[in-house]
This record gives C-alpha cells, sequence and structure tokens, in this order.
C-alpha cells in the first residue's frame, strides 16, 4: 500500500505531481492512500522506488477540472480525481458518461467550485487601508468561501484592481497583489481587516440607487446572495428596510410611470437647417467651442438641439473622453450631466479625483436619437461619424495637453486611437498614445447603469472606480 502525503490541501500542483508519478508507475487506486499533513501514518506502507511503465497524457478538459475540483473541500477529493484520471488513461471519452458515478459527482463537485468562484467575484468588498508615499492606494478584504478557491479566484482581483495594492484574507489562506506581483501566503482572521471604510456610505447609496422594488424576488434573491454572505457586505443593513418598502416603491412607480418628455425636446423638430461653416482651428478652449456650434461635418448635427463642447480645467492633468451626449446633456449643453454623470461623479469622487480639476468631453459632439413619439432613444454613432468628430476631439488634446486619457466606452477608444478594439483587451492595461499621453480604457457609466443583475453591476462598478484610480495614481506618478 502506497501512502502519500499532500502538505497543502487544494493544491493541484502537489496533487498533478505525486499522481502523474502514480499512473506512470501503473499503481491503481485502491493501491493508494491520501493522507493530509499532521494525520497519523502507517508503519505498513510501501516505500520502494516507483519505476515508469508507460506514458501519461489526458484530455485536456479533464484536467482542467481536476485543476478546479482539487479545490473542494470533500475529504476523498485526492482519492477520487486520482480514480478518474486512472480511469480516463484507458477510456478517453469518460467525461462523456454522464451517467457514472465518478463522472456524475466530478460534475457536481465541478458546479460548486464554479459557483464558489461566483460568490467570491461578487461579495468581496475591499476596505481602504490607506495609501504609501506615492499615492498607490492599498486596501483588504475578508471572505468565507464554502471551498479552497483562493488560488482560482484571485487572478480575476488582478485583472479588476490592478491599480491598487490589495490583499483578500481567507481562514485558508491570503492573496496579495503588490508591487504588480501576486503572492499567497498563510490564512487569516477578519479582525485583520477594518470593519468599514469611508466610501462604504457611497456604496450603500449606490445599492438602494439600483435596488429595483419591481424586479425583486426574494427567494431568487436569498438564493443567489446567501445569509453566511451578508456580515461582509456593507449593503446587507439596508436589504431588510428596502425589502419592505418595495411594495410602496412599485405603488409610486406605477403612479409616476407615463411622464412626458421635456418639452424643450421638441427644439429638434423645428430647427432649421444652420450655416455650412466649418471653423478654422482655434486657440482657445472657448473658441473652440464656439465653432464647434456651427459644425456641419456629419448628419446628425441636423436632430441635435446643440453641440456638446467639453468643459473643466483647461490645463487639466487628466482627461475623461465619453461617447456621446445623451438627451440631458444635448438640452443643456454640457457632457455628462445626466444620470451617466451622476454615477460618474460619484465614481470620481471614490477614485479620489475632482471633477472641477478634470476636463472632460465627448468623442461624439451631438446627440444621435431615434424619436418615439416625443421621446428621444440613444443610438450608437457609427466608426465613420466617430472618425468625423475626431477632429474636434484632437483640437481639444492639443489644447489642454491632458497626461493621462480615460476613454468611458469603446466609441471614445476609437475616437483616440482611430481604430475599434474591445475594451477587455485593452483594460488595466495603460497604453501610451501618439501624442505622448497615458490612455486608460474603461467602460461608459451607462454601462453600469444598463446591468440587471446587482451582483455584476457591483463588480462592474467596482471596477470602473478601480480604473480611475489608475488613471489617478499615473497622473501622480508623472507629477513626482
Amino acid at each position: 500500500m502506497r501512502e502519500i502525503i499532500l502538505n497543502t490541501p487544494g493544491d493541484f500542483a502537489e496533487w498533478r505531481d505525486a499522481a502523474r508519478t502514480l499512473l506512470a508507475a501503473e499503481v491503481p487506486p485502491e493501491d493508494i492512500v491520501w493522507r493530509q499533513a499532521g494525520e497519523s501514518a502507517s508503519l505498513f506502507s510501501d516505500t520502494a522506488p516507483l519505476v515508469p511503465k508507460r506514458a501519461i497524457t489526458l484530455p485536456r478538459a479533464l484536467v482542467t477540472t481536476l485543476d478546479r475540483v482539487v479545490c473542494h473541500r470533500d475529504a476523498n477529493v485526492p482519492t477520487r480525481l486520482y480514480t478518474i484520471a486512472w480511469r480516463a488513461l484507458t477510456d478517453r471519452r469518460l467525461l462523456e458518461r454522464r451517467t457514472d458515478d465518478d463522472v456524475d459527482w466530478l460534475a457536481k463537485a465541478d458546479k460548486s467550485i464554479r459557483r464558489d468562484l461566483h460568490k467570491m467575484h461578487a461579495f468581496v468588498r475591499f476596505r481602504r487601508l490607506g495609501e504609501d508615499e506615492t499615492g498607490r492606494e492599498s486596501f483588504a478584504a475578508w471572505f468565507e468561501p464554502e471551498h479552497r478557491i483562493l488560488r482560482l479566484g484571485a487572478p480575476f482581483f488582478r485583472k479588476r484592481f490592478y491599480g491598487m495594492d490589495w490583499a483578500i484574507l481567507t481562514p485558508d489562506a491570503r492573496a496579495i497583489w503588490q508591487n504588480e506581483t501576486l503572492s499567497f501566503g498563510p490564512g487569516g482572521t477578519r479582525d485583520e481587516v477594518p470593519d468599514s471604510d469611508v466610501v462604504e456610505d457611497q456604496w450603500r447609496m449606490y445599492y438602494g440607487s439600483i435596488f429595483n422594488p419591481a424586479r425583486v424576488k426574494i427567494a431568487a434573491m436569498r438564493a443567489e446572495m446567501p445569509k453566511k454572505y451578508w456580515h461582509n457586505l456593507p449593503e446587507a443593513q439596508d436589504i431588510a428596510p428596502l425589502l419592505a418598502g418595495a411594495g410602496a416603491r412599485v405603488e409610486r412607480m406605477r403612479e409616476t410611470a407615463v411622464q412626458l418628455a421635456n418639452p424643450r425636446s421638441d427644439k429638434w423638430r423645428v430647427r432649421g437647417e444652420p450655416e455650412a461653416v466649418m471653423p478654422g482651428e482655434t486657440a482657445t478652449i472657448e473658441g473652440l467651442a464656439r465653432g464647434l456650434q456651427a459644425c456641419t461635418r456629419c448628419p446628425i448635427h441636423c436632430n441635435a438641439t446643440q453641440a456638446v463642447a467639453g468643459e473643466g480645467k483647461a490645463d487639466a492633468r487628466i482627461m475623461l473622453v465619453g461617447e456621446q451626449p445623451g438627451n440631458r446633456e444635448d438640452l443643456e449643453g454640457r457632457p455628462f450631466v445626466g444620470p451617466a454623470g451622476q454615477l460618474l461623479n460619484e465614481a470620481l469622487d471614490e477614485a479620489g479625483l475632482d471633477r472641477a480639476q478634470l476636463y472632460v468631453t465627448n468623442a461624439v459632439k451631438h446627440f444621435k436619437f431615434e424619436p418615439r413619439g416625443k421621446r428621444r432613444l440613444h443610438q450608437n454613432p457609427t466608426a465613420g461619424e466617430i472618425d468625423i468628430c475626431r477632429w474636434w476631439l484632437d483640437q481639444e488634446r492639443d489644447l489642454v495637453k491632458p497626461d493621462i486619457i480615460v476613454s468611458l466606452g469603446g466609441s471614445a477608444l476609437r475616437g483616440l486611437t482611430g481604430k475599434s478594439a474591445s475594451i477587455s483587451s485593452m483594460r488595466g492595461k495603460p497604453i501610451t498614445l501618439a501624442g505622448g499621453e497615458r490612455l486608460v480604457a474603461t467602460v461608459h457609466p451607462s454601462f453600469l447603469l444598463r446591468l440587471p443583475d446587482r451582483q455584476r453591476a457591483a463588480v462592474e462598478r467596482a471596477a470602473f472606480v478601480a480604473d480611475l484610480a489608475v488613471a489617478r495614481s499615473l497622473a501622480k506618478a508623472i507629477s513626482a
């Protein structure tokens, strides 16, 4: 009988190395006892050297699944995984046999692991610890997963919160992201993480704002957000009052559901054709804004109320570039004053940025929409329209000369780079533009407002704030 001692539960590399040696030596599962470090060893275990007798190859899909399931807390996991690997050597289609007891157990264990990862991504809440002499902020979070999944879950947070130092503590282990290096250490306790921080009131306000009483399903919510996670969530204290008032809020929503559009929006219906005037390059932001009102470069100007110029500090270190004005922006003639602008302002505050010190503009300067009665529904600008309007954006960049530019959404990304690219491919990786500015790509605030899943909305909003914090850190580093 062979005894195998595993020092670190959930460590796939340790289990894999032992299993590979045993499989190569053709040691059957029934001849192996898997133990954890500290357990009593047998006096009669076989310690003779193992001699390889065959090459080991397993289906990639099976190896990927084994990598996850080894984190399961079932004490028999090492034995069951080895049994499955042993059988797969001679049955290459083993995973297709869904009624097989081993395969059924593996599928259920894998589902439990993936569900636990989903909970970790949604319910980890970082608390601010402070910042170092360079201005880089550090955060910590406490989480109690059902399984030993920290190794699997940490890369998600490395990608999402690349621009800050953080640590995630669990009872089994801790993940530390510092100096752009991810490392793991021993488990911790909840008292190592602050109970609250300065942004939690804002976070609770945001949670209350996205709570939709008309769509709440209490049973489904409790299934997706079990009570065992509540003591780590700052918004948990608001759940009961929000649920209690859901009925009354639904009735108020019904009473005010049908509203006429702002009467000023009728202005587009009677607006005459503007003069086809194309101003030359202007020397100031104010002059550029005046010239923009006569722009007829693309058809969007025909129906919009007015062009919406950028605003903010003329020599701002950081420039924010959105997609295009919305309905409120079109009526007021200012960028980011509608719901997306309110969310942006909150996120800027959380990231430690003062909007008054920034320059805020859009890649497209007129509101593109589809009329529905007296309402105007947003339409995305085409690539051609973005490219035509890029002339104005380039003038703004030349006048403001920012060090950092934050692109909010795909249209802004194209307006700044001249090519279409996915936000995910550029997010978390600041690049240098042709003009020398550092570009930080992130989503548009309106994307966050459209997310129906509150858990995903919370995760995405935290990632959005982290992206803005990256821009702040880069600006500080350049000025240092």
